[in-house]
């Protein structure tokens, strides 16, 4: 059975796109629990703990992971690869949210299961709405089993 539940466990490097994606939901009025991730290997401690094992019950089930693709120590592909295949953590939506526009980026992240791929805008308004859409879609409209 899965361990501690928060609603978002944000993947981020950098420190000032993490404070942008939590006042961003702030002034759109959500108020998630969520928890930030400095990088790949820190992502997968954090929900699987440390040994990691690749059948692994999750200690931590996030209602959705937003996932940056380049990030240190463990890539952002090799996180959703990991998490895509355990069977429980499979059914957590996975949201790549990433500066890179790459075609193989995009292609390669479907391909290991991922929920959708956003482009992070440069305008801070388009990027809070973009974050207001997608917090208000996975945690209010969208509807997913209990990993």
């Amino acid at each position: 059975m899965p361990g501690e539940t928060v609603d978002i466990l944000l993947v981020e490097d950098s420190h000032d796109d993490a404070t942008f994606f939590r006042h961003a939901l702030e002034v759109s009025g959500l108020r998630p629990s969520m928890k930030i991730a400095r990088d790949g290997a820190e992502a997968l401690a954090a929900v699987f703990g440390a040994a990691g094992q690749a059948e692994a019950v999750p200690i931590l089930a996030p209602r959705m992971i937003v996932l940056d693709l380049k990030l240190p120590k463990i890539s952002g592909l090799e996180v959703l690869h990991r998490l895509k295949a355990n069977p429980h953590t499979r059914s957590i939506p996975v949201v790549v949210l990433s500066s890179s526009q790459e075609k193989r980026d995009l292609v390669e992240s479907y391909s290991l299961g991922l929920n959708s791929f956003l482009v992070k805008p440069m305008d801070f308004d388009e990027y809070t709405a973009l974050v207001n859409a997608l917090g208000k879609y996975w945690l209010q409209l969208n509807q997913t089993p209990k990993p």
